[in-house]
């Protein structure tokens, strides 16, 4: 079920399936998406470090549980992991589980090249995309321009779905 990689290849993008081996390299993307928020609590760092790795352990045991059959992929550029992506088809939808990238690929185009294989994929299967995304997430300007809309506010979250159209067609 990896996407194709179309938009993805100039990028030198790879997929492969994680491994038990991947669990430090994926807890230390986790922190790298939320240390700036968990910075601002003030709390000493050895004490951030603690709380970002429960957290990692939290979700990873969540999506693991909530999402069986799903496809657990590192994201590689250049034979280096760089990311994550999970993903789970289901009935008439690609669900992105989570999609994430280490600071240093993050702003480069890879995500959007990511999203656009993905929504190829899920065009090609005449499927909907869906994604929850935080609302302040800087990614979300993308997921709108791709045609991602908010259909359910989820707290924090806004349930983000497409179906196969483009910003404002």
């Amino acid at each position: 079920m990896p996407p194709p990689l179309r938009a993805a290849a100039p990028f030198a993008i790879a997929y492969r399936p994680t491994t038990d081996d991947d669990l430090p390299f994926l807890a230390a993307l986790y922190a790298s998406t939320r240390a700036e928020e968990v910075a601002v609590t003030g709390w000493p760092e050895d004490i951030q470090r603690q709380f970002l790795a429960q957290q990692f352990e939290a979700q990873h045991r969540h999506y693991r549980a909530h999402y069986p059959d799903a496809e657990w992929l590192v994201v590689e550029r250049g034979g280096e992991p760089v990311g994550r992506l999970y993903l789970e088809q289901w009935s008439g939808e690609l669900r992105i589980i989570d999609i994430a990238l280490m600071p240093q690929a993050r702003g480069l185009g890879l995500g959007a090249a990511m999203l656009e294989d993905i929504l190829e994929q899920a065009r090609h299967k005449g499927s909907g995309v869906s994604i929850h995304v935080e609302k302040n997430n800087p990614a979300m300007r993308l997921y709108r321009r791709l045609g991602f809309v908010p259909v359910a506010d989820k707290g924090v979250y806004d349930l983000l779905l497409w179906s196969g159209e483009p910003a404002g067609a």
